[in-house]
């Protein structure tokens, strides 16, 4: 299966190791990246959290332990959003490329988005940052970012939720639990047939159809099926399916009014500067759950729509819209750049 494997090129990647038992784990550890320095008061870091088949490379091209680029190359290096931050990006817990996940040793326990924050706790301390200038995520980065602001308020100044939702709704649970069928039916094939309908879900039917149609290649066969194709093929060669249902199920899992009075209540602990962003086309994470966020967190005023065809990935790529909110949430300021 796909993954970083223990032997294979290290690239960017550094390790956090964490000893101590952690829930059901005897210990563990985060693989993560970094960019640029973190200034003398450590008030310079900003965490960028990936989605659901991301990981660390943020930012950088296709080299020895990477085979994929920076998924959102065009915010981090120099002249860019986050010039002159200190960008931290760590692999999830329970993903597989570099941190401790199912790839590891059978019987992994099930994990919640609420234990890989805990977890990306532990990396802060080690890094010495008391405080995250900013905190970026997306999806199911998103997810992560909403329980740090929720979980460790004093820790988040700013925050950026991106095409998420303060809980998983019926209809991602039953996206995801089809998902899960196939690949416990069948963990290769299974992979590919998981990520042939997750990609349907993070693209619009519009663009779809402006792109494809009724098209046919030479075969017979319709082009979209082809390009349904292309794509399982491209995660199958770099993702573990057994981390893919592990990650799956602490997203259906989360809800971040879970034993804390409800959703409301929960969101009215960020103290964060807070700007939420959706996606009008995007039929996954609809703007109506980013509103809810929005509503619910102090100050964070309406939600900012990225204007797009491309459904839910738009977060990935529109990278104007995008920059332009992450400028917006962290700007220049004395001492920090």
């Amino acid at each position: 299966m796909g993954g970083w494997r223990f032997g294979d090129p290290n690239g960017r990647r550094k390790w956090f190791s964490h000893a101590e038992p952690f829930g059901r784990l005897p210990g563990f550890q985060l693989a993560y990246e970094t960019w640029g320095t973190l200034n003398a008061e450590a008030s310079n870091a900003v965490l960028v959290l990936h989605a659901l088949t991301g990981d660390s490379h943020v930012a950088g091209g296709v080299e020895p332990g990477h085979p994929t680029p920076g998924w959102w190359d065009s915010l981090v290096g120099a002249g860019k959003p986050l010039d002159g931050f200190f960008v931290v990006a760590p692999n999830v817990l329970g993903g597989c490329q570099g941190s401790t996940g199912p790839w590891q040793y059978p019987g992994f326990p099930a994990i919640t988005v609420r234990d890989q924050v805990a977890a990306e706790v532990h990396l802060a301390d080690y890094l010495g940052i008391d405080r995250w200038a900013a905190v970026l995520g997306g999806s199911m980065g998103g997810m992560r970012a909403v329980e740090w602001a929720v979980s460790e308020p004093g820790r988040v100044e700013s925050l950026l939720l991106l095409a998420t939702a303060a809980a998983a709704s019926a209809e991602q649970i039953a996206l995801a639990s089809a998902q899960l069928h196939a690949i416990r039916a069948d963990p290769l094939e299974g992979l590919g047939i998981a990520r042939r309908i997750a990609h349907i879900s993070y693209r619009s039917e519009q663009e779809l159809q402006a792109r494809f149609g009724r098209e046919k290649q030479d075969d017979g066969r319709f082009e979209v099926e082809s390009y349904l194709d292309h794509h399982a093929a491209k995660l199958t060669r770099r993702f573990d399916a057994a981390s893919y249902v592990t990650l799956t199920e602490a997203m259906n899992s989360h809800d971040v009014g879970h034993r804390r009075g409800g959703i409301k209540a929960a969101l009215r602990k960020v103290t964060a500067r807070t700007i939420v962003a959706g996606v009008d086309s995007d039929r996954l994470y609809p703007l109506v759950q980013q509103e809810e966020l929005a509503a619910g967190i102090p100050g964070a005023g309406e939600v900012r729509v990225i204007g797009s065809p491309y459904g839910h990935d738009a977060f990935l790529i529109e990278s104007e819209q995008v920059g332009a909110l992450v400028t917006e949430l962290v700007p220049v300021r004395s001492g920090t750049r």
